[in-house]
């Protein structure tokens, strides 16, 4: 990882030098990769989800760009729509949920970087659940238990 950033333009749809990843079914793109953040597109179709987790060293920022996003955010339910920025400090537990119909396409952000862009290698497209969530913890990830979905 660069301790820079790079000057440049990441097309829509495009990642950074080309690179696209597949984890659990939903399209990621890198945008910008530095030791001081770490953004990628997420492009998620209804029913599609990343559970709730915690980044215990990270802030992460969501800006809707398409679709909606129902977000669970230290424990409340909230939606997200196109043009709106998600805001999750460090420690806070976290989920966003494609609960409509329509695909959500997403700009997130962390910052720190740390260690998700090595995660999300490693996590390209693997399918086993156990696998997914050892290497989470790996790399700074906490999944909680299946009922704070709810």
């Amino acid at each position: 990882m660069t301790r820079k950033l790079d000057g440049g333009i990441t097309r829509s749809g495009e990642g950074f030098d080309g690179v696209e990843w597949n984890i659990l079914g939903q399209r990621y793109f890198p945008k910008a990769i530095c030791e001081t953040t770490f953004a990628f597109e997420a492009n998620s179709e209804p029913g599609q989800h990343v559970p709730v987790h915690v980044h215990p060293t990270q802030d992460e920022f969501i800006l809707v760009q398409e679709g909606e996003l129902d977000l669970k955010l230290d424990g409340v339910w909230s939606k997200a729509k196109a043009g709106d920025l998600v805001r999750m400090p460090a420690g806070v537990p976290h989920g966003y949920f494609n609960k409509s119909d329509k695909p959500a396409r997403a700009l997130f952000w962390v910052s720190p970087a740390g260690k998700l862009k090595d995660l999300f290698v490693a996590l390209d497209d693997l399918t086993d659940i156990e696998k997914v969530l050892e290497l989470s913890t790996r790399h700074e990830v906490d999944f909680l238990p299946p009922e704070a979905n709810e």
